[in-house]
């Protein structure tokens, strides 16, 4: 690559696209190095009133609480020794041990893991923080809520966090869809970040992941209830996506195109509109603008100057496709939910995609699909969970299939935890509810209606961490 720093020690400007391409090259490893990165968010409540928990604790409207985000940050840094990252002078995050805590908009908590070896480390990793919080947020009477969408509090209920990036994204959201805030403020999501080890083989993984993510929406879907009613979907989560704004959002068809690689998913980049540009620890609003009038130095938030390859990395962030290409690639399309599928994404993903046979089988299943399929899987996936059809199969029949496949995968990696032999077990909690045909969605809006009879302090109680 032909970035870095300049001989003043200042970051290189972009002259090219060539050098967008070769970023993006970079993230090749060979399989040796192949990581696991698994990342969750989770919602912060007062157990006492079931409300979100506001930034600077009860404001009277707010939880009852009398703790807020800030002080569970500025306690969860002082319980585990991570330290605390700031903006200005408000703590907005916490890293350590190659992982960080960061807050999306709304308050949610994200435990964004570190690049591990195996799922067995994904999953003791996961254990370590939830200890962490809960021994910092039970004395508070606050608790973790793992759903992938608030299932009771309205758009207007839910705090918003003092960050910058967020204050230009909730201006911007509106203008180009109908429910970007909802995105924002009131989703959960778990995802998993994988290697490549060439363009051939990021190409291949690319293609197979974005065909087969509609599986994983029916397979993860927890979303059934909106405001303490039935939403209409098995993941309204992933119904949010498809109205929250189409320059940055989908199943990117031409990723399934001959020719497909780095080059191309630069030109998308290069068309996706931005949302700002960091410069000296402040973010300057660019919302709408063109990356590539910022290389030609015409940007109108900072006329005559280029960007620079930090700025390239804050752009490749801002896009929110159902798989995400960096140096590495994001799988996105999961809602939050139970502890244990947390550690079952990765095990998922690392099946299909981390095993060459286990990658051409799967590809084998979505390879025929068409564009106008693979558009109404996404839809109906949402909607009607393993009940949604594709090709003349149903999702359930094609869950069961791809399971079946991720078992192969994760069996010939043969990576042994401290009990079990490899890391098929992960599995276990998806073949279960694959299985019986019914989304988590589905069972907690009918558990919720008929057994809870509405009853939101159950419904918390039930599916808090």
């Amino acid at each position: 690559m032909t970035t870095g720093k300049d001989p003043t020690g200042e970051a290189a400007p972009i002259e090219s696209k060539a050098q967008l391409v070769d970023y993006l090259a970079s993230g090749a490893k060979p399989k040796a190095q192949w990581r696991i990165g698994t990342e969750h968010e989770k919602f912060v409540f007062c157990r006492t009133n079931l409300r979100p928990i506001p930034y600077e604790g009860s404001d009277g409207g707010g939880a009852s609480c009398d703790a807020g985000i800030r002080d569970i940050l500025e306690k969860l840094s002082q319980e585990t020794g991570w330290e605390i990252i700031r903006e200005g002078e408000q703590p907005i995050g916490l890293k350590g041990e190659g992982a960080s805590v960061s807050l999306e908009p709304g308050g949610q908590f994200e435990l964004s893991g570190a690049a591990l070896e195996n799922i067995h480390e994904t999953c003791d990793e996961v254990h370590r923080h939830l200890a962490a919080v809960k021994k910092v947020c039970e004395p508070l009477g606050v608790a973790f809520l793992g759903m992938g969408f608030a299932p009771t509090w309205t758009l207007d209920e839910t705090p918003r966090m003092p960050k910058a990036r967020y204050n230009i994204m909730r201006n911007y959201m509106p203008k180009v869809g109908g429910l970007g805030l909802d995105m924002m403020h009131r989703t959960c999501t778990v995802q998993v970040n994988l290697d490549y080890a060439s363009e051939a083989d990021m190409r291949a993984k690319f293609r197979t992941s974005l065909a087969l993510q509609p599986i994983a929406t029916a397979l993860f879907a927890n979303s059934g209830l909106k405001e303490g009613k039935p939403s209409g979907f098995a993941s309204y989560r992933a119904h949010i996506w498809t109205d929250t704004d189409p320059d940055r959002t989908g199943l990117l068809h031409f990723v399934f195109e001959d020719g497909f690689g780095f080059e191309r998913y630069v030109d998308y980049m290069l068309d996706v509109p931005m949302y700002f540009v960091r410069r000296d620890g402040q973010y300057i609003d660019a919302a709408g603008q063109s990356f590539r009038d910022f290389i030609n130095g015409a940007l109108p938030a900072l006329p005559g100057e280029k960007p620079t390859m930090d700025d390239w990395e804050d752009h490749l962030s801002t896009a929110f496709p159902e798989v995400r290409l960096k140096t590495f690639l994001e799988m996105r399309g999961a809602d939050g939910g139970p502890w244990a599928r947390i550690c079952a994404l990765p095990a998922l993903w690392v099946g299909l995609l981390y095993d060459d046979a286990a990658l051409a089988a799967a590809w084998d299943i979505a390879k025929d699909w068409s564009r106008e399929e693979r558009e109404a899987l996404r839809h109906d996936a949402a909607k009607l969970g393993f009940k949604a059809t594709v090709a003349g199969r149903s999702v359930q029949d094609i869950a069961l299939d791809v399971l079946d496949i991720a078992r192969s995968g994760l069996r010939a990696r043969a990576r042994a935890g401290n009990v079990d032999a490899d890391e098929t077990s992960f599995l276990d909690p998806l073949v279960k509810i694959a299985e019986v045909g019914e989304t988590m969605g589905e069972f907690t809006e009918r558990w919720f209606r008929d057994e809870a009879k509405g009853d939101a302090k159950r419904l918390f109680e039930e599916c808090k961490y």
